[in-house]
């Protein structure tokens, strides 16, 4: 089953600009002998990134997904690109309590999608 157009463009928006906000968010962990106020503002131009593909995709998905759905699916996508990002490049481990906690986020999630 393919997803409508409209649906796939908005995730795909969605994913790129989680992968922006992950980055900001955490990306600077590694650095924290860099001055704090440069990694805020390194942070703020990395999460104008964010903001490029988030108000886009929030724009054209909505309508074809309620609001709700919106943020549901952006916080999935969120957990799913940080789950792989903090085991990538902050080297934490993805131990089974994290994976049980996102699997309960993901069914609670479900419930959004019912109709």
């Amino acid at each position: 089953m393919f997803l409508h157009s409209t649906a796939a463009t908005t995730i795909g928006l969605l994913l790129i600009s989680n992968l922006f906000m992950t980055v900001a968010w955490y990306g600077h962990l590694k650095f924290k002998a860099a001055p704090i106020y440069a990694v805020i503002i390194i942070s703020w131009l990395i999460a104008f990134f964010e903001y490029v593909f988030q108000v886009p995709a929030n724009r054209l998905g909505h309508g074809y997904f309620s609001a709700a759905e919106l943020k549901t699916i952006q916080e999935i996508i969120s957990l799913s690109v940080f789950a792989v990002f903090s085991v990538l490049y902050l080297n934490e481990p993805m131990t089974w309590r994290y994976v049980i906690g996102f699997c309960f986020i993901a069914v609670g999630a479900g419930f959004i999608f019912q109709k």
